[in-house]
């Protein structure tokens, strides 16, 4: 858990602010109407604001590296968890310390062995709130989209595109739907050992025994609730990624190894 900020941190803060604001101040002179003048103040604020810019790029890496999340970076600086998202995309998050038994040492989550996830959604609000949380959730994640079937087998047959170690399937897509692609790469040998979970808003029975009987290795109903959507995306991430073994990439393609 991410601590409030103290007082300690605040209130340089707060004397920060009047600094600028007094700077702000000294520069303006009411009794220029002069363009020069108010351009050079416009001049001065914008290297100030590019100079904190960077700072505060870095603190939110920081954050993020240390344990925080997109959720917690956002209330920092007031804004949404989405907002933070799409302020700062890409960050690389560590999974929060833990300790493996009392008073021992806190214990990070090796981030070496980075995990290729591909995406195949075309809902941009569902993607990104899956990305978040495939990033969010511990080791090194990188994640490619697709935003439909055709896309997708494009990205896979693609010799210079690396090779998913997990699937994340929508069924309801453009082009080529969720059920067409499962179907192509469950027949696919250099493409059906790689773990596919369906992750859709259909409860159907008939979607459901489809996918299974495709082959798909989950078939998982999006929920309502966000928290809940996260959590379900988490669950999905920490059983394929990071308890289940997977299958060798030697043997599930041969000539396509690559080094991890």
């Amino acid at each position: 858990m991410i601590d409030e900020p103290s007082g300690a941190i605040a209130e340089p803060g707060t004397r920060a602010a009047a600094v600028l604001t007094e700077l702000v101040d000294r520069l303006a002179d009411p009794d220029d109407p002069h363009p020069q003048q108010a351009l050079d103040r416009l001049a001065v604020l914008f290297e100030v604001q590019t100079a904190v810019g960077m700072h505060i790029r870095q603190a939110a890496a920081d954050a993020a590296a240390a344990g925080a999340n997109y959720a917690q970076i956002g209330a920092a600086c007031r804004m949404t968890r989405q907002g933070a998202r799409r302020r700062w995309p890409g960050l690389v998050f560590a999974r929060p310390a833990h300790t493996s038994a009392e008073g021992a040492d806190p214990v990070i989550a090796d981030l070496t062995h980075t995990y290729t996830v591909l995406l195949i959604e075309d809902d941009d609000a569902d993607a990104m709130l899956i990305e978040e949380a495939l990033i969010e959730h511990g080791m090194t994640r990188t994640v490619h989209r697709a935003d439909d079937g055709i896309s997708a087998l494009e990205f896979l047959r693609d010799d210079t595109s690396p090779r998913p170690d997990l699937i994340v399937l929508d069924l309801n897509m453009p082009r080529m739907n969720g059920r067409e692609v499962l179907a192509v790469l469950k027949h696919d040998p250099s493409l059906s050992t790689i773990p596919v979970v369906v992750l859709t808003t259909s409860t159907a029975p008939d979607d459901i025994n489809g996918a299974y009987r495709e082959h798909a290795n989950a078939y998982v109903t999006k929920p309502v609730s966000l928290d809940d959507f996260l959590s379900t995306v988490q669950s999905i991430d920490a059983f394929f990624l990071s308890t289940a073994t997977p299958p060798s990439a030697a043997g599930a393609e041969p000539g396509r190894q690559e080094e991890r």
